[in-house]
C-alpha cells in the first residue's frame, strides 16, 4: 500500500534491528523502501540490503555533507550504477548548513561532487535524490546550467530527471523544482507542529507530483517524534497529506507508490541482465 521513498536502512540503528524493522513494515503495509547511500564505503552495504530483499531498492551517492570519505568520480557511480536494483543516483545536492567559518566560495568541492553526480544521472538516465539546505539557489543554478532538463540541450544523453527529498523550501523553489521536471518529497517533518510553512508547500505540489518517505533514522513523524524512525513510519506521513489534501489515506498511499513506480522506473523494468551483478 505505501512506498518509503528515502530511508537509511543501513545506517546502524537500523540495521540491527533489521528483521524487526520489515515486519513492521509489514505490519503498517508499507510493501516497498528505497534504501538510500550517501558515501561509496557504505554502498555494498546499502546495495546488499537490497540485493536480499524482494522489496528493498538501492541508489548510489555520495552525500555533499559527507567530508573525509572517497570522493565520487564519474566511472564510479556509473559502474555500481549498473548494478541489480540500483535505481537512483544521490542521494546528492548541496548543503551550506553547517558552513563554520567557511563561505559559501569555499564549497566549490560540493558543488563539484553534485555535478558529477548530475552528469552520472544523465548518462545512465536513472533519477538523481537531491539533497538541499540553506543552498536551493545554487541547487537549481547547477541543475539548470548542467542542461538536459525540461526539454533543454541533452544532446544524445538521456534527460536527468529526479526528486527532491525531504523538502523543506519555500513554494517558489518547489515551483521551479517542479518546472524542471523533479517530483518533491515529504517527510516526518510535515507532521511536526511548527512546519506549517511546510504544509502550505505540500497544499500548492500536485498530488501527481509528490512522493512521501521517512529519512528513516531521523525526523520520527508524529506520534512518534523523539523515537528511532523508520519506513513502518511513512504513513503517518500520507495521513497528514491526506488531511492536507482533503482525500483518504489510501489516496494518498496510491498515488504516491504510482509516483515512485513512474520516477523510478527501473524498479518495474531492471536493467539488461548482462549488466546486472550475480
Amino acid at each position: 500500500m505505501f512506498t518509503d521513498s528515502h530511508c537509511h536502512l543501513s545506517f546502524p540503528e537500523l540495521k540491527s534491528r533489521l528483521p524487526e524493522i520489515l515486519r513492521a513494515m509489514a505490519q503498517a503495509q508499507v510493501d516497498r523502501a528505497l534504501c538510500i547511500c550517501t558515501t561509496l564505503e557504505e554502498f555494498d552495504d546499502v546495495h546488499s540490503l537490497a540485493r536480499d530483499h524482494g522489496n528493498l531498492w538501492s541508489t548510489v551517492g555520495v552525500h555533499p555533507d559527507n567530508e573525509g570519505v572517497q570522493e565520487p568520480t564519474l566511472d564510479d557511480l556509473l559502474q555500481r550504477a549498473g548494478r541489480a536494483k540500483v535505481v537512483g543516483i544521490g542521494e546528492t545536492g548541496l548543503d551550506y548548513y553547517r558552513l563554520g567559518e567557511r563561505t559559501v566560495a569555499d564549497m566549490g568541492w560540493q558543488r563539484s561532487r553534485y555535478r558529477t553526480h548530475i552528469e552520472a544521472a544523465r548518462t545512465t538516465g536513472l533519477p538523481l535524490v537531491i539533497h538541499t539546505r540553506s543552498a536551493s539557489d545554487d541547487t537549481l543554478a547547477i541543475l539548470r546550467e548542467a542542461g538536459g532538463f525540461d526539454g533543454g540541450p541533452a544532446g544524445p544523453r538521456p534527460v536527468a530527471r529526479g526528486v527532491f527529498h525531504c523538502f523543506t523550501e519555500t513554494i517558489e523553489v518547489a515551483r521551479a523544482a517542479l518546472d524542471l521536471g523533479f517530483y518533491i518529497s515529504f517527510s516526518g517533518i510535515i507532521t511536526f507542529r511548527s512546519a506549517s510553512d511546510i504544509r502550505e508547500v505540500a497544499a500548492f505540489v500536485p498530488l501527481e507530483r509528490m512522493l512521501i518517505e521517512t529519512d528513516s533514522p531521523y525526523l520520527a513523524p508524529v506520534p512518534h517524534r523523539g523515537k528511532t524512525n523508520s519506513p513502518a513510519f511513512v504513513p503517518w506521513v500520507a495521513e497528514q497529506i491526506a488531511q492536507i489534501k482533503g482525500l483518504s489515506v489510501a489516496e494518498v498511499a496510491q498515488a504516491t507508490s504510482v509516483n515512485f513506480d513512474t520516477l523510478f522506473d527501473r524498479v518495474l523494468s531492471p536493467p539488461a541482465i548482462e549488466n546486472l551483478e550475480k
